[in-house]
């Protein structure tokens, strides 16, 4: 069998991949929305209860998809959640009313929901500490990946034919994926392509509790205890409402307030996913800086990343100062990259402070407790967009990031075994 080297890396290339496959599907609605509105006769409180089910269901399915992701193993348990959610897109075609688009975007935010911890969980296998933010950041950066392509590729699918097209392309593509991933994915030490050195070095890098063969799992009851936890998932509930406003609102407030028609929506909707593209790469990098030139801990470096991220997310809150879409979309540019690099960050926390056998629990938890928190705004821009406008809406989101800053400072601690990060050798 042939070995390749560096494998740990086309690995997470392919969860790079999932993950832009998996936001192309969710932003399609988004892109689509106001030529579906316009069909099917729907109000922006009406896509703000489609949003919302889309939300909640992926909020209260996290620690689920988490669990099953550590029952069933990395491989198996992410081939299930990307048929499903391929599968559940293309039937997005077939809708007829806003109502049937509410149903469908439940479903498929259950099948999402397993795309962050098992991009983590996937992570924490084939990755020593020191490289995993960079890894982290490179999986994340699929989410806006996928938001930058579907803009333009959604609009293209509705000019040439219609947006019942758009879904059945955006979600196909995902069918194809799960066939490579069946077939080339494993952990380390099932890979055949691996060699012995990479293989040791990964292990050599990682904390104890993530390749011992104890394979117990945490008790959930044990981890909603633990102070560190909710040191990530309050702030994660107060970070979650901007990823979810850049996501779902950025076309129809576009439309809205600026009066932008598909085509200027799909020249310009795309641009914040691309400056989150750039937060979660670069946030990557960060902490190794950091300790680099700071000499501060891995615990603290992640800190560091989040509050680059809370202070650059000033940046939207400053959007009812101008009435310009361009100064607008500048400032939602901002928001992006505030927004990943912040995420980022917090994620990889999860893998820093909970075991291989618990991590994907752990994240699961986190990520439906902030799903939460943007499912709640999510109907709040619904009930007062009208009333109030989207520019107090955006000043709330750069509070809460900052509010979520302050509260990984004051409650996460660290643990006594972490490492910290020194320049990575090739292998």
């Amino acid at each position: 069998m042939r070995i390749i080297k560096n494998l740990r890396w086309y690995m997470i290339g392919m969860v790079m991949l999932a993950t832009v496959l998996n936001y192309l599907a969710r932003n399609s609605l988004a892109v689509a929305a106001p030529t579906i509105m316009e069909q099917m006769h729907f109000s922006v409180q009406q896509y703000s209860y489609i949003d919302a089910i889309f939300k909640g269901c992926y909020t209260l399915t996290q620690p689920v998809a988490g669990y099953i992701l550590d029952l069933l193993g990395t491989k198996l348990g992410y081939l299930l959640f990307a048929i499903a959610w391929a599968v559940l897109n293309m039937a997005h075609a077939f809708a007829g009313s806003w109502v049937a688009l509410g149903i469908l975007r439940g479903a498929l935010g259950m099948a999402e929901a397993a795309v962050i911890p098992a991009g983590l969980k996937a992570s924490s296998e084939w990755f020593p500490a020191k490289e995993r933010p960079v890894a982290v950041g490179w999986f994340n950066a699929g989410a806006a990946i996928g938001g930058v392509l579907a803009p333009p590729l959604v609009a293209w699918a509705i000019m040439v034919h219609s947006w019942n097209f758009a879904f059945l392309l955006t979600g196909g593509v995902s069918l194809i994926w799960a066939v490579g991933w069946y077939k080339l994915y494993n952990t380390p030490d099932k890979h055949k392509n691996i060699s012995t050195e990479e293989r040791d070095y990964i292990y050599a890098g990682q904390e104890t509790r993530h390749h011992s063969s104890n394979t117990q799992k945490v008790p959930v009851s044990q981890l909603l205890k633990d102070s560190q936890f909710w040191g990530i998932a309050i702030p994660r509930f107060l970070a979650e409402p901007a990823w979810g406003t850049i996501n779902a609102w950025v076309p129809l407030f576009l439309w809205k307030v600026y009066g932008f028609d598909l085509k200027h929506i799909a020249m310009f909707a795309w641009m914040p996913l691309l400056f989150a593209d750039v937060g979660c790469i670069l946030g990557g990098y960060m902490p190794g800086f950091f300790q680099k030139h700071f000499g501060v801990t891995l615990i603290v470096s992640r800190k560091l990343v989040v509050t680059v991220g809370a202070l650059c997310m000033i940046g939207p809150g400053l959007i009812g100062l101008y009435h310009s879409p361009y100064f607008a979309i500048a400032m939602l540019c901002f928001g992006g990259f505030a927004h990943q690099t912040l995420s980022g960050a917090l994620i990889t926390l999860s893998s820093d402070l909970f075991g291989r056998n618990e991590v994907a629990t752990a994240n699961g938890l986190t990520g439906m407790i902030g799903w939460g928190g943007s499912t709640l705004f999510t109907l709040v821009v619904g009930a007062l967009v009208g009333i109030i406008g989207f520019s107090p809406l955006f000043l709330m989101l750069s509070i809460f990031e900052i509010t979520a800053m302050i509260i990984v400072w004051t409650v996460v601690k660290g643990r006594p075994d972490k490492t910290t990060l020194e320049p990575t050798p090739a292998v």
